[in-house]
């Protein structure tokens, strides 16, 4: 399987985290936060997005990126705010010609942690365990990791039940 950029998508701060994953297993690559100016108009700050989403594309190389599905906020402005920086980053993705798989956030925590109810301090740790990290990863940058891992775990699961298929009452169909 190959490397995974996940994304976290923010109008202040976008989360990346990029994992390998080789038969199941996970291997923690790299993380951070790409950090935005608040002061800076927005177009300014999805350029910036766009721009640091591709320095890291190439510099690692990944083979696929998932980020998280915009939710229904209380405030109908940063919906659309968050919206557009996830449509930068997708826009990254595709300039590369990576394929983008999104996920809703319950989802996310529910393959983490295993409750889509769990805060960012319990995915947080979930992902220093998983990942077997020496240090509890800053809340974006582990955003981003447990959207890659939720992508892996997707798609472990979908070779699982491809080859689950392929054989009915012990033979191969």
């Amino acid at each position: 399987m190959p490397l995974i950029l996940g994304v976290d998508p923010g109008s202040l701060k976008t989360g990346f985290g990029i994992v390998n994953s080789v038969s199941g297993k996970l291997t923690y690559v790299a993380s951070g936060v790409i950090r935005l100016n608040a002061k800076d108009a927005l177009a300014s700050r999805l350029k910036h997005i766009f721009e640091s989403l591709n320095q890291i594309i190439e510099e690692y190389s990944p083979q696929q990126m998932a980020v998280e599905q915009v939710f229904l906020a209380k405030n109908p402005s940063s919906a659309l705010k968050l919206g557009q920086a996830r449509g930068a980053a997708i826009v990254a993705a595709g300039h590369y010609g990576l394929p983008v798989a999104e996920y809703e956030a319950r989802k996310v925590k529910q393959s983490v942690v295993g409750t889509g109810a769990a805060d960012k301090i319990q995915v947080q740790l979930m992902i220093q365990q998983l990942l077997k990290l020496s240090d509890t990863p800053q809340e974006d940058a582990a955003d981003a990791l447990a959207v890659a891992v939720c992508h892996a775990h997707s798609q472990q699961f979908e070779i699982q039940t491809a080859r689950s298929l392929r054989f009915r009452r012990g033979r191969l169909v």
